[in-house]
């Protein structure tokens, strides 16, 4: 193999390495109000997000006493799928429950 042979080839390896980087994540945050009920954010936790029934009592109670609470870290297009779950089902029970995504 020539130089310039052993050269591209690092340039390639190189290339290759930058393309494989993890995509960012996102956190789903969830928040407070004073309409929307306690049983309905664990029934959102479990339902969009999977938790289990004791993981989402805690983050209920985040979201109560702190003002909002974090539901997972996802990728982007998972986070605002898992945002959007939240306001349409939130306002087809007739509740004001917001959520948003903050990427890292």
């Amino acid at each position: 193999m020539s130089r310039l042979d052993i050269e591209k080839q690092g340039q390639l390896e190189d290339s290759a390495e930058q393309e494989l980087k993890e995509p960012p994540m996102c956190k789903v945050l969830l928040y407070n109000d004073d309409y929307t009920t306690m049983d309905f954010v664990v029934r959102i936790l479990e339902d969009i997000f999977h938790k289990s029934p004791s993981e989402a009592t805690g983050i209920m109670l985040n979201v109560h006493y702190n003002g909002f609470g974090i539901c997972g870290y996802y990728t982007s297009e998972i986070a605002e799928t898992k945002v959007n779950a939240v306001h349409m089902s939130a306002k087809k029970a007739g509740f004001p429950l917001k959520s948003s995504m903050e990427c890292i």
